[in-house]
Order: structure tokens, then sequence, then C-alpha cells
């Protein structure tokens, strides 16, 4: 709620700014929505979204001064976006009392807005309340992963081992041992994992807490909605023939193809302007080739090169696909070459595998060879991944930190098999979102 406030405020003020001087100010007076300056204005309200968003606006900053000092940058670098463009452009049809006044009304509005979400946010953390019937290693991962990056807000208040939650026979559901545990817990969410689900007292006294208005879900389901993965135990074959959108649904394979090659056209522009400044920073800092190229597996199997701006020194990137697993504040990173990724200027000859068709804006991380050779063997159908394309960005890069060896690529995988089972374009577009906000956050990978 309080975000479509952030964005209703940005909208309201533009307009409204830009309504009083197209009436009061200006002389003569001139029609608002019938000039140039309209046009403008809704960039400039793109562009305050973008930067809202970008921020982590309201709900991120977790103390008034991070609020205060997001909402600054927030208002003050939308409004200096906008500045330059039209400077670029050699166009001021946007007056610079829209601009700067829209940037200081913004921020008391956007602190205003973050102070809701921060009473919003320690409401909904209590909202649900979850008594989870299943074993210590399922429990502690479910609480690890609520603890990292939980999609819904959820609290563990209670666990309970499957034998422990069956009840004797002849015994009525309503006074079994797992709806007085609930009753005590005030819980508001009870998960089952498998055991508990194959016992029937435990599945009566469940249907006796869905009666009184309690939220039953099975652990995979949870997981799966709370967490947005699929769970270990589901990557069965059976669990995993479910539709995919590239391969099943031949419209959204043709609108994703065609957005990703507007985002690709972008791209190229962003590269060729790009190419003379690295060029001079490569000569400086960084000697050798320009560009980086390395074997990757892309959809049906299908190897191609990957291209990148160059960030390690000369014979230290194995190009040939047989380096090392790359890792955080890698030492073989130069310091010109950290300046490209942490700003991600390095991924910009990507657009060129887009155009090509060899990656897609949103899809699975795309994976050396001889690493997929390896993670075939040893987990159960990694091959499903390479059903579609690769992404420059993908749900598994947004939701886990880095990965660096075959335990994070086990975890990443349980990402991009959920991404799978729910790939549509509005999954695609809250991925994208959620990358912008990572690279104006100055994180990601």
């Amino acid at each position: 709620m309080a975000r479509w406030l952030v964005y209703g405020g940005i909208v309201a003020t533009v307009v409204g700014l830009a309504l009083y001087h197209s009436r009061v100010i200006a002389d003569p007076p001139y029609p608002y929505t019938g000039t140039f300056r309209f046009g403008w204005s809704l960039l400039y309200i793109g562009v305050l979204v973008v930067t809202a968003y970008g921020l982590g606006l309201p709900e991120l900053p977790r103390t008034a001064g991070r609020a205060l000092i997001s909402s600054v940058i927030a208002a003050v670098s939308g409004a200096v976006v906008i500045s330059v463009l039209q400077l670029l452009t050699g166009d001021a049809l946007l007056p610079r009392f829209v601009v700067f006044g829209s940037a200081v009304l913004l921020v008391p509005w956007y602190l205003l807005c973050a102070g809701l979400a921060k009473g919003g946010s320690q409401k909904d953390a209590q909202r649900d309340r979850v008594l989870v019937v299943a074993s210590v290693e399922e429990v502690e991962a479910l609480r690890k992963d609520l603890r990292r990056a939980s999609e819904m807000s959820a609290a563990i208040v209670g666990v309970m081992l499957p034998p422990d939650a069956g009840q004797p026979v002849g015994t009525p559901p309503a006074d079994g041992p797992l709806v007085a545990r609930a009753a005590e817990l005030g819980a508001s969410l009870v998960v089952l994992d498998r055991e508990a689900e194959a016992d029937g007292s435990v599945v009566d006294q469940a249907a006796e807490l869905h009666a009184r208005g309690l939220r039953i879900r099975s652990y995979a389901l949870f997981v799966d909605q709370w967490l947005g993965k699929v769970p270990l135990f589901e990557l069965e074959r059976v669990s995993l023939l479910f539709d995919v959108g590239e391969v099943h649904r031949t419209r959204y394979g043709r609108v994703k193809r065609m957005m990703d090659l507007g985002a690709g056209t972008l791209g190229l522009l962003a590269f060729v302007v790009a190419v003379p400044f690295v060029a001079m920073g490569d000569l400086v800092a960084n000697r050798g080739p320009l560009l980086f190229r390395q074997e990757r597996v892309g959809k049906r199997g299908q190897t191609f090169r990957i291209l990148k701006f160059r960030t390690m020194a000369p014979n230290q990137d194995g190009g040939s696909g047989a380096g090392e697993w790359t890792r955080p504040d890698d030492t073989r990173v130069t310091p010109f070459g950290n300046l490209l990724r942490r700003t991600h200027v390095d991924e910009l000859p990507q657009a060129i595998n887009i155009l090509r068709g060899d990656l897609s804006v949103v899809g699975p991380r795309p994976e050396q060879p001889h690493y997929v050779a390896e993670l075939s063997e040893r987990l159960p159908y990694y091959d499903l991944r390479h059903l579609v394309r690769p992404g420059l960005t993908g749900w598994a890069q947004v939701k886990y930190p880095y990965g660096a060896d075959e335990t994070d690529a086990k975890e990443k995988l349980q990402y991009e098999f959920w991404y799978l089972r729910h790939q549509g374009m509005a999954l695609d577009l809250r991925i994208v979102s959620r990358t912008i906000r990572s690279v104006l956050r100055g994180g990601g990978q």
C-alpha cells in the first residue's frame, strides 16, 4: 500500500506543478496536455518511479536516518537525470520549477510513506504465525530461508515432530495434540511435511484447524509460495513435468523474444557509447584485449560464446572455459575491472548475445560446459534448466548470493526450477525490476 502511495504522490506532484506552471506562472499560459511538456512530465514521472524503487522506497529503509538519505537521493537523482536528458537533447521544455519543485516536495512525501511502510511491516511480521510439523533438518532449512529471502512475511512460532502430532485411534480431532498446540501458540498457518501428510490422524487435525480458519500448507507448497523455490526433495521426474512458458505457450515465447530484441537494441547503443571509455581505461589500468569471450551452455544444451568487457588480467580469466568458480572479490580481477563489475558495465557486450538469440534478458544463469557436465552428473534433472534461453539476469540471481561452489549451484537450481514452473511475463518484469533495484543500490552479480 505504501509503495503505491509513493507512486501516486510522484504522479500528483509532477502533474500538479506542471498544471500550475502552465496556468499561473507561464506568460502567456499554455495548454499543458497539448505540448511536449506533457511527454517530458511523463518521462520525469517514470524516472522518479525507477529511482524510488531502486533505492527501496518506502519499504527497505529501517531507520529514520536511512529513510531521509534514501529520500533525498531518490528525489535529487531523478531531477538530475531528467536535467541531463534535457541538456543532451537541447530541449528544456519541462520547466525547472517543475523539476526542482517536485524534488523538494517529494522528500517529505517519501519520508511519510517510509514511516507508514515501517508501521505496516511491523504488523505484517506477525501476519503469518507458522506452526511447522516436520523434521529438525527441514525446520532449520525453513528458518534459514525465511531470514534470508522470503517472499511473504512469516515467523515460525512452533515446531512439532510428525510422531508427536499424531493422536491415538478414536480420539476426536478437536482434542488432538496438533489442534491444542496451534491454539496455544495462536498459529495462523500450519505446515505439514511428507511424513505428517502420510499420518491420517495429523491430516484429520489439520482439517479441524482448517475449519476453524487456519491455513494449511504442505511443506513443498509453503516453500513454493513463501520462499519462491522448489525444495530438493521435489526434484523428481513427475513433479518436474510442469508447463514451461517458453516451451508450451507460443504467445509468451514470441512476446518475450520481442522484448529481448528491444532491450538488446538499447543495450547495443549503450555498448557502442561505452566502448571508447572502456578502451581508454584498459590502456591505463587493464592492458589487454577489450572483450572477454567464453563458452557457455545455452538453450537445448547448445554452446555459444558469451561476450563481456574483460575485467581480469590477461590469461587469468580462463577464457577457454577451464577457469575456477568466480568468487566475490576475486583476486584475479583488476581494479579497473572491479569498477566495471560493480557498475555492471562489463555486461553491456551481452546485448550482442541477446540479439543473436544466445541469451534472453531473463532466464537461468548460463554456465560453462565443464561445470554443466559435472553438475548434470550430481544434481537431479539439472539439464531441465536448458529448456529455455539462459538470461542476463534471473530469479536465482536476484534471490541468492553469488554462487561459488557446487553447494551454491544446488541451492540456485531450486530457484531456477521455480522460475521454470512459474515463467510468465509478470514474473519476468518482476525480476527485471528487482535487478534494477540491485544495480542502483550497488549490488547484484
